[in-house]
């Protein structure tokens, strides 16, 4: 059985930096990307990076420079540190393997 939990979320000011995490449970990850996700009130999910089996991490243009997603394999834990937040980055934000969800965890950015 596959789980996804996700961590860190919380509240922050804007310019403020959160490290989101992704615990992932089963025998499945290493070979996987693992993707994080994010939905803004009443909007869709949308994708906003990926990390592959071998550390190689894209990006969605609206976060490029400001967000890193990186993998700890032997941890079986994906990271998203985000930086230089904006009120717009506030979502619930969701990691993905193959077609596997966790729950999400909430940014708020605020002041």
């Amino acid at each position: 059985q596959v789980q996804l939990v996700e961590s860190g979320g919380g509240h922050v000011q804007p310019g403020g930096s959160l490290r989101l995490s992704c615990a992932v449970s089963g025998n499945i990850f290493e070979r996987d990307s693992v993707a994080w996700y994010r939905a803004r009130p009443g909007e869709q999910r949308e994708f906003v990076a990926a990390v592959s089996e071998s550390g190689t991490d894209i990006y969605v243009e609206a976060v490029r420079g400001r967000f890193s997603a990186s993998r700890d394999n032997a941890k079986k834990m994906v990271y998203l540190q985000m930086s230089a937040l904006k009120p717009e980055d506030g979502a619930v934000y969701y990691c993905k393997l193959r077609e596997y969800w966790g729950p999400g965890t909430q940014v708020i950015v605020s002041s």
